[in-house]
Protein backbone atom coordinates (compact mmCIF):
# COMPACT_ATOMS: atom_id res chain seq x y z
CA UNK A 1 0.00 0.00 0.00
CA UNK A 2 1.32 3.43 -0.96
CA UNK A 3 2.05 5.90 1.83
CA UNK A 4 1.19 9.60 1.87
CA UNK A 5 1.59 12.37 4.44
CA UNK A 6 -0.84 15.30 4.45
CA UNK A 7 0.67 18.57 5.73
CA UNK A 8 -2.13 20.62 7.30
CA UNK A 9 -0.28 22.99 9.55
CA UNK A 10 -1.77 26.40 8.80
CA UNK A 11 -5.09 26.21 10.63
CA UNK A 12 -5.80 29.06 13.02
CA UNK A 13 -8.06 28.90 16.06
CA UNK A 14 -11.47 29.57 14.49
CA UNK A 15 -14.75 27.74 14.33
CA UNK A 16 -15.12 27.87 10.56
CA UNK A 17 -14.40 25.28 7.88
CA UNK A 18 -12.70 26.56 4.72
CA UNK A 19 -12.97 25.00 1.27
CA UNK A 20 -9.40 23.73 1.59
CA UNK A 21 -10.25 22.12 4.93
CA UNK A 22 -13.25 20.39 3.41
CA UNK A 23 -11.15 19.13 0.50
CA UNK A 24 -8.37 17.57 2.58
CA UNK A 25 -10.78 15.97 5.07
CA UNK A 26 -12.85 14.45 2.25
CA UNK A 27 -9.71 13.19 0.50
CA UNK A 28 -8.61 11.59 3.75
CA UNK A 29 -11.92 9.77 4.20
CA UNK A 30 -12.17 8.85 0.53
CA UNK A 31 -8.61 7.52 0.14
CA UNK A 32 -7.79 5.85 3.44
CA UNK A 33 -8.78 2.36 2.24
CA UNK A 34 -6.36 2.61 -0.69
CA UNK A 35 -3.52 4.59 0.94
CA UNK A 36 -1.71 4.60 4.27
CA UNK A 37 -2.33 8.18 5.36
CA UNK A 38 -0.56 10.26 8.00
CA UNK A 39 -1.87 13.70 8.89
CA UNK A 40 0.94 15.97 10.06
CA UNK A 41 -0.70 19.12 11.35
CA UNK A 42 -1.37 21.65 14.04
CA UNK A 43 -3.60 20.95 17.04
CA UNK A 44 -6.38 22.88 15.32
CA UNK A 45 -6.07 20.91 12.06
CA UNK A 46 -6.16 17.55 13.83
CA UNK A 47 -9.13 18.66 15.95
CA UNK A 48 -10.94 19.84 12.80
CA UNK A 49 -10.22 16.57 10.96
CA UNK A 50 -11.52 14.42 13.79
CA UNK A 51 -14.57 16.62 14.20
CA UNK A 52 -15.37 16.07 10.51
CA UNK A 53 -15.20 12.30 10.61
CA UNK A 54 -11.52 11.54 9.97
CA UNK A 55 -10.48 8.42 11.90
CA UNK A 56 -8.30 5.35 11.48
CA UNK A 57 -5.20 7.20 10.27
CA UNK A 58 -1.94 8.22 11.93
CA UNK A 59 -1.69 11.74 13.40
CA UNK A 60 1.50 13.70 14.02
CA UNK A 61 0.86 16.93 15.93
CA UNK A 62 3.27 19.75 15.12
CA UNK A 63 2.30 21.76 18.21
CA UNK A 64 2.01 20.71 21.83
CA UNK A 65 -0.67 18.05 22.25
CA UNK A 66 -1.35 19.41 25.73
CA UNK A 67 -2.12 22.90 24.43
CA UNK A 68 -5.79 23.68 24.68
CA UNK A 69 -7.44 25.19 21.62
CA UNK A 70 -8.23 28.79 22.44
CA UNK A 71 -10.76 30.44 20.16
CA UNK A 72 -9.43 33.97 20.19
CA UNK A 73 -11.60 36.72 18.78
CA UNK A 74 -11.85 36.63 15.00
CA UNK A 75 -10.64 40.23 14.82
CA UNK A 76 -7.45 39.44 16.76
CA UNK A 77 -6.36 36.39 14.77
CA UNK A 78 -6.75 38.20 11.46
CA UNK A 79 -4.54 41.19 12.37
CA UNK A 80 -1.46 41.39 10.16
CA UNK A 81 1.00 41.13 13.06
CA UNK A 82 -0.67 38.04 14.46
CA UNK A 83 -0.81 36.41 11.03
CA UNK A 84 2.92 36.93 10.40
CA UNK A 85 3.70 35.49 13.83
CA UNK A 86 1.46 32.52 13.07
CA UNK A 87 3.20 31.90 9.72
CA UNK A 88 6.68 31.98 11.27
CA UNK A 89 5.85 29.81 14.28
CA UNK A 90 3.81 27.20 12.43
CA UNK A 91 6.29 26.99 9.56
CA UNK A 92 9.08 26.34 12.07
CA UNK A 93 7.01 23.77 13.98
CA UNK A 94 6.12 22.01 10.74
CA UNK A 95 9.75 21.89 9.63
CA UNK A 96 10.85 20.62 13.04
CA UNK A 97 8.23 17.88 12.97
CA UNK A 98 9.20 16.72 9.48
CA UNK A 99 12.90 16.80 10.40
CA UNK A 100 12.29 14.81 13.60
CA UNK A 101 10.41 12.14 11.64
CA UNK A 102 12.57 12.27 8.51
CA UNK A 103 13.68 8.62 8.74
CA UNK A 104 10.05 7.49 8.93
CA UNK A 105 9.14 9.59 5.90
CA UNK A 106 11.90 7.98 3.83
CA UNK A 107 9.43 5.12 3.30
CA UNK A 108 6.66 7.44 2.06
CA UNK A 109 5.67 7.78 -1.58
CA UNK A 110 3.79 11.12 -1.53
CA UNK A 111 3.51 14.34 0.43
CA UNK A 112 0.46 16.59 0.04
CA UNK A 113 0.58 20.22 1.18
CA UNK A 114 -3.10 21.08 1.61
CA UNK A 115 -2.71 24.80 0.81
CA UNK A 116 -0.24 27.34 -0.59
CA UNK A 117 0.24 28.93 2.84
CA UNK A 118 3.81 28.62 4.06
CA UNK A 119 3.13 26.50 7.20
CA UNK A 120 1.80 23.82 4.81
CA UNK A 121 4.12 24.45 1.87
CA UNK A 122 7.54 24.76 3.55
CA UNK A 123 7.49 21.38 5.41
CA UNK A 124 6.37 19.64 2.19
CA UNK A 125 9.10 21.40 0.20
CA UNK A 126 11.73 20.35 2.75
CA UNK A 127 10.60 16.73 2.55
CA UNK A 128 10.72 16.84 -1.26
CA UNK A 129 14.25 18.27 -1.23
CA UNK A 130 15.41 15.86 1.46
CA UNK A 131 13.86 12.85 -0.29
CA UNK A 132 13.69 13.67 -4.05
CA UNK A 133 11.95 10.37 -4.87
CA UNK A 134 8.86 11.39 -2.93
CA UNK A 135 6.10 12.90 -5.08
CA UNK A 136 4.95 16.35 -3.94
CA UNK A 137 1.28 17.15 -4.44
CA UNK A 138 0.75 20.88 -3.86
CA UNK A 139 -2.69 22.31 -3.16
CA UNK A 140 -2.95 25.79 -4.72
CA UNK A 141 -6.58 26.79 -4.51
CA UNK A 142 -6.69 30.57 -4.79
CA UNK A 143 -4.67 33.29 -6.49
CA UNK A 144 -4.64 36.71 -4.88
CA UNK A 145 -5.79 39.41 -7.31
CA UNK A 146 -3.43 42.21 -8.22
CA UNK A 147 -4.36 44.96 -5.72
CA UNK A 148 -3.35 47.64 -8.23
CA UNK A 149 -5.48 46.32 -11.08
CA UNK A 150 -8.30 48.57 -12.26
CA UNK A 151 -10.99 46.09 -11.26
CA UNK A 152 -9.32 44.99 -8.01
CA UNK A 153 -11.87 44.02 -5.33
CA UNK A 154 -9.61 45.55 -2.67
CA UNK A 155 -10.61 49.06 -1.71
CA UNK A 156 -9.40 51.53 0.93
CA UNK A 157 -7.49 50.03 3.86
CA UNK A 158 -8.12 46.52 2.55
CA UNK A 159 -5.72 47.32 -0.31
CA UNK A 160 -2.77 47.06 2.11
CA UNK A 161 -3.71 43.55 3.22
CA UNK A 162 -4.43 42.62 -0.39
CA UNK A 163 -0.99 43.84 -1.44
CA UNK A 164 0.74 41.83 1.29
CA UNK A 165 -1.19 38.68 0.34
CA UNK A 166 -0.33 39.22 -3.33
CA UNK A 167 3.35 39.81 -2.50
CA UNK A 168 3.65 36.76 -0.24
CA UNK A 169 2.14 34.48 -2.87
CA UNK A 170 4.80 35.24 -5.51
CA UNK A 171 7.54 33.03 -3.96
CA UNK A 172 5.11 30.20 -3.13
CA UNK A 173 3.79 30.17 -6.70
CA UNK A 174 7.28 29.89 -8.21
CA UNK A 175 8.34 27.18 -5.75
CA UNK A 176 5.28 25.08 -6.52
CA UNK A 177 5.53 25.71 -10.26
CA UNK A 178 9.18 24.65 -10.40
CA UNK A 179 9.36 21.79 -7.88
CA UNK A 180 5.97 20.16 -7.21
CA UNK A 181 5.17 16.94 -9.07
CA UNK A 182 1.40 17.45 -9.04
CA UNK A 183 -0.67 20.58 -8.43
CA UNK A 184 -4.26 20.62 -7.23
CA UNK A 185 -6.27 23.66 -8.37
CA UNK A 186 -9.98 24.34 -8.00
CA UNK A 187 -10.92 25.64 -11.43
CA UNK A 188 -9.88 25.21 -15.06
CA UNK A 189 -8.48 28.76 -15.65
CA UNK A 190 -5.69 28.06 -13.11
CA UNK A 191 -4.37 24.97 -14.94
CA UNK A 192 -2.29 26.87 -17.51
CA UNK A 193 -0.44 28.75 -14.75
CA UNK A 194 1.35 25.57 -13.72
CA UNK A 195 2.15 23.94 -17.07
CA UNK A 196 5.93 23.65 -17.55
CA UNK A 197 8.33 21.52 -19.60
CA UNK A 198 8.56 19.04 -16.72
CA UNK A 199 4.87 19.08 -15.76
CA UNK A 200 2.19 18.58 -18.38
CA UNK A 201 -1.52 19.28 -18.08
CA UNK A 202 -2.26 15.76 -16.82
CA UNK A 203 -0.41 16.48 -13.59
CA UNK A 204 -2.43 19.60 -12.81
CA UNK A 205 -5.68 18.33 -11.36
CA UNK A 206 -8.86 20.40 -11.16
CA UNK A 207 -10.16 19.34 -7.76
CA UNK A 208 -13.16 21.67 -7.87
CA UNK A 209 -14.65 20.25 -4.68
CA UNK A 210 -17.66 18.18 -3.84
CA UNK A 211 -20.94 17.80 -2.01
CA UNK A 212 -22.41 15.08 0.14
CA UNK A 213 -25.59 14.57 -1.89
CA UNK A 214 -27.21 11.87 0.26
CA UNK A 215 -29.08 14.21 2.70
CA UNK A 216 -30.46 16.45 -0.06
CA UNK A 217 -31.49 13.51 -2.28
CA UNK A 218 -33.36 11.84 0.56
CA UNK A 219 -35.14 15.10 1.36
CA UNK A 220 -36.07 16.03 -2.22
CA UNK A 221 -37.51 12.54 -2.83
CA UNK A 222 -39.63 12.72 0.33
CA UNK A 223 -43.04 14.29 0.88
CA UNK A 224 -41.57 16.80 3.34
CA UNK A 225 -40.28 19.36 0.82
CA UNK A 226 -41.38 22.85 1.86
CA UNK A 227 -43.12 24.71 -1.02
CA UNK A 228 -41.00 27.63 -2.27
CA UNK A 229 -43.63 30.24 -1.39
CA UNK A 230 -43.79 29.06 2.23
CA UNK A 231 -40.06 29.16 2.95
CA UNK A 232 -38.81 31.49 5.67
CA UNK A 233 -35.84 32.98 3.81
CA UNK A 234 -35.94 34.61 0.38
CA UNK A 235 -32.23 33.91 0.03
CA UNK A 236 -29.26 32.59 1.94
CA UNK A 237 -25.49 33.01 1.91
CA UNK A 238 -22.95 30.50 3.21
CA UNK A 239 -19.23 31.13 3.49
CA UNK A 240 -16.49 32.86 5.42
CA UNK A 241 -17.17 36.48 6.34
CA UNK A 242 -14.17 37.65 4.37
CA UNK A 243 -13.55 40.51 1.96
CA UNK A 244 -13.04 37.98 -0.85
CA UNK A 245 -16.52 36.47 -0.38
CA UNK A 246 -18.34 39.74 -1.05
CA UNK A 247 -20.16 39.80 2.29
CA UNK A 248 -20.02 43.60 2.50
CA UNK A 249 -21.33 43.95 -1.06
CA UNK A 250 -24.10 41.52 -0.12
CA UNK A 251 -25.44 43.93 2.51
CA UNK A 252 -25.52 46.70 -0.13
CA UNK A 253 -27.33 44.35 -2.51
CA UNK A 254 -29.86 43.33 0.13
CA UNK A 255 -30.59 46.98 0.89
CA UNK A 256 -31.61 47.34 -2.76
CA UNK A 257 -33.78 44.22 -2.51
CA UNK A 258 -35.52 45.50 0.63
CA UNK A 259 -36.36 48.82 -1.02
CA UNK A 260 -38.54 46.88 -3.47
CA UNK A 261 -39.55 44.03 -1.14
CA UNK A 262 -39.65 45.45 2.43
CA UNK A 263 -40.16 42.02 4.03
CA UNK A 264 -37.35 40.27 2.14
CA UNK A 265 -35.43 38.01 4.55
CA UNK A 266 -31.81 36.88 4.12
CA UNK A 267 -29.99 34.16 6.08
CA UNK A 268 -26.20 34.45 6.41
CA UNK A 269 -24.30 31.35 7.54
CA UNK A 270 -20.67 31.79 8.53
CA UNK A 271 -18.19 33.88 10.48
CA UNK A 272 -14.86 35.57 9.88
CA UNK A 273 -12.85 38.74 10.00
CA UNK A 274 -15.49 40.89 8.25
CA UNK A 275 -18.25 40.01 10.70
CA UNK A 276 -17.98 43.27 12.66
CA UNK A 277 -18.21 45.35 9.48
CA UNK A 278 -21.18 43.29 8.31
CA UNK A 279 -22.98 44.02 11.59
CA UNK A 280 -22.13 47.72 11.32
CA UNK A 281 -23.58 47.87 7.79
CA UNK A 282 -26.73 46.06 8.84
CA UNK A 283 -27.20 48.60 11.63
CA UNK A 284 -26.44 51.52 9.31
CA UNK A 285 -29.03 50.40 6.73
CA UNK A 286 -31.56 49.38 9.43
CA UNK A 287 -31.74 45.82 8.10
CA UNK A 288 -31.76 44.00 11.43
CA UNK A 289 -35.22 42.54 10.76
CA UNK A 290 -34.26 41.60 7.18
CA UNK A 291 -31.00 39.71 7.80
CA UNK A 292 -30.47 36.74 10.10
CA UNK A 293 -26.81 36.21 11.11
CA UNK A 294 -26.60 32.55 12.06
CA UNK A 295 -22.87 32.02 12.61
CA UNK A 296 -21.06 28.89 11.51
CA UNK A 297 -23.41 25.94 10.93
CA UNK A 298 -22.80 22.45 9.66
CA UNK A 299 -24.73 19.21 9.28
CA UNK A 300 -28.45 19.19 10.06
CA UNK A 301 -28.50 22.79 11.30
CA UNK A 302 -27.11 23.96 7.97
CA UNK A 303 -29.47 21.73 6.00
CA UNK A 304 -32.46 23.14 7.86
CA UNK A 305 -31.60 26.61 6.51
CA UNK A 306 -31.31 25.30 2.95
CA UNK A 307 -34.77 23.73 3.30
CA UNK A 308 -36.16 27.10 4.36
CA UNK A 309 -34.42 29.15 1.63
CA UNK A 310 -35.43 30.02 -1.92
CA UNK A 311 -32.09 31.17 -3.46
CA UNK A 312 -28.37 30.84 -2.74
CA UNK A 313 -26.30 34.01 -3.17
CA UNK A 314 -22.60 33.81 -4.04
CA UNK A 315 -21.37 37.43 -4.29
CA UNK A 316 -17.63 36.61 -4.20
CA UNK A 317 -15.56 39.46 -5.65
CA UNK A 318 -12.63 37.15 -6.44
CA UNK A 319 -12.59 33.41 -6.09
CA UNK A 320 -11.24 30.17 -7.50
CA UNK A 321 -14.73 28.70 -7.37
CA UNK A 322 -16.56 28.61 -4.08
CA UNK A 323 -17.66 25.20 -2.90
CA UNK A 324 -20.17 26.40 -0.30
CA UNK A 325 -22.75 27.53 -2.86
CA UNK A 326 -22.71 24.05 -4.41
CA UNK A 327 -23.92 22.59 -1.12
CA UNK A 328 -27.07 24.71 -1.29
CA UNK A 329 -27.58 24.04 -5.00
CA UNK A 330 -27.75 20.31 -4.20
CA UNK A 331 -30.98 21.14 -2.37
CA UNK A 332 -32.42 22.70 -5.53
CA UNK A 333 -31.58 26.31 -4.73
CA UNK A 334 -30.82 28.40 -7.84
CA UNK A 335 -27.89 30.77 -7.46
CA UNK A 336 -26.85 34.32 -8.28
CA UNK A 337 -23.19 35.36 -8.54
CA UNK A 338 -20.87 37.80 -10.26
CA UNK A 339 -19.54 36.63 -13.63
CA UNK A 340 -16.03 35.75 -12.42
CA UNK A 341 -13.79 33.91 -14.85
CA UNK A 342 -13.42 30.88 -12.58
CA UNK A 343 -17.19 30.50 -12.18
CA UNK A 344 -17.74 30.06 -15.92
CA UNK A 345 -16.46 26.48 -15.65
CA UNK A 346 -17.20 26.01 -11.93
CA UNK A 347 -20.92 26.71 -12.24
CA UNK A 348 -21.79 26.35 -15.94
CA UNK A 349 -25.51 26.17 -15.12
CA UNK A 350 -27.87 26.76 -12.20
CA UNK A 351 -26.15 30.06 -11.34
CA UNK A 352 -27.27 33.38 -12.86
CA UNK A 353 -24.15 35.40 -13.64
CA UNK A 354 -24.09 39.15 -12.98
CA UNK A 355 -21.79 41.71 -14.59
CA UNK A 356 -18.89 42.02 -12.17
CA UNK A 357 -19.58 44.28 -9.20
CA UNK A 358 -22.86 45.65 -10.62
CA UNK A 359 -24.90 45.58 -7.41
CA UNK A 360 -28.13 46.79 -9.01
CA UNK A 361 -28.02 44.05 -11.65
CA UNK A 362 -27.33 41.51 -8.91
CA UNK A 363 -30.48 42.65 -7.08
CA UNK A 364 -32.49 42.48 -10.31
CA UNK A 365 -31.36 38.89 -10.85
CA UNK A 366 -32.67 38.08 -7.40
CA UNK A 367 -36.02 39.64 -8.33
CA UNK A 368 -36.15 37.62 -11.55
CA UNK A 369 -36.04 34.40 -9.52
CA UNK A 370 -38.41 35.52 -6.80
CA UNK A 371 -41.03 36.94 -9.18
CA UNK A 372 -41.05 34.44 -12.04
CA UNK A 373 -42.06 30.95 -10.90
CA UNK A 374 -41.33 29.25 -14.24
CA UNK A 375 -37.88 30.84 -14.47
CA UNK A 376 -37.21 29.87 -10.85
CA UNK A 377 -38.09 26.23 -11.51
CA UNK A 378 -35.90 26.15 -14.64
CA UNK A 379 -32.78 27.46 -12.87
CA UNK A 380 -33.52 25.34 -9.80
CA UNK A 381 -33.64 22.19 -11.91
CA UNK A 382 -30.40 23.14 -13.67
CA UNK A 383 -28.68 23.71 -10.32
CA UNK A 384 -29.74 20.38 -8.85
CA UNK A 385 -28.94 18.33 -11.95
CA UNK A 386 -25.52 19.94 -12.37
CA UNK A 387 -24.54 19.18 -8.76
CA UNK A 388 -25.70 15.56 -8.94
CA UNK A 389 -23.83 15.01 -12.21
CA UNK A 390 -20.53 16.66 -11.29
CA UNK A 391 -20.21 17.39 -7.57
CA UNK A 392 -20.80 14.12 -5.72
CA UNK A 393 -17.87 13.78 -3.26
CA UNK A 394 -17.58 10.04 -3.78
CA UNK A 395 -17.28 10.54 -7.54
CA UNK A 396 -14.79 13.40 -7.15
CA UNK A 397 -12.45 11.62 -4.71
CA UNK A 398 -12.43 8.46 -6.85
CA UNK A 399 -11.70 10.43 -10.02
CA UNK A 400 -8.83 12.38 -8.47
CA UNK A 401 -7.38 9.24 -6.89
CA UNK A 402 -7.20 7.58 -10.31
CA UNK A 403 -5.61 10.63 -11.93
CA UNK A 404 -2.87 10.93 -9.34
CA UNK A 405 -2.15 7.40 -8.17
CA UNK A 406 -2.95 5.72 -11.49
CA UNK A 407 -4.78 2.85 -9.93
CA UNK A 408 -8.34 1.57 -10.04
CA UNK A 409 -10.33 1.76 -6.88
Amino acid sequence: MKKIVFIANNNMPSRGLSGGDRIFTEFTKGWQKQLEITLCGSTEAIHLAKKNGVAGIKFICTSSTTRKIKYRSIQKITKIGYMFKHILINSFRGLLSIFSNRKIFLKYDYVYSVSDFYPDLIPALFLKLYQPKIKWIAGYYLFAPNPFAKNSPYKGKARIKGFLYYLMQIPSYHLVRQIADYVFVTSEPDVKKFITQRRNKNKIIVVQGGVNIKPSEEYLKSDKVIPVKLRKYDACFIGRFHYQKGVLELIDIWQKVVKVKPNAFLAMIGNGESELRVREKIKKYKLKTNIDLLGFLDGEKKYSIFKQSKIILHPATFDSGGMAAAEAMAWGLPGVSFDLESLKTYYPSGMIKTKCYNLQEFAENIFSLLDDEKYYQKISKEAHEMIIRIWNWKTRTNLIYQKVFNNKI
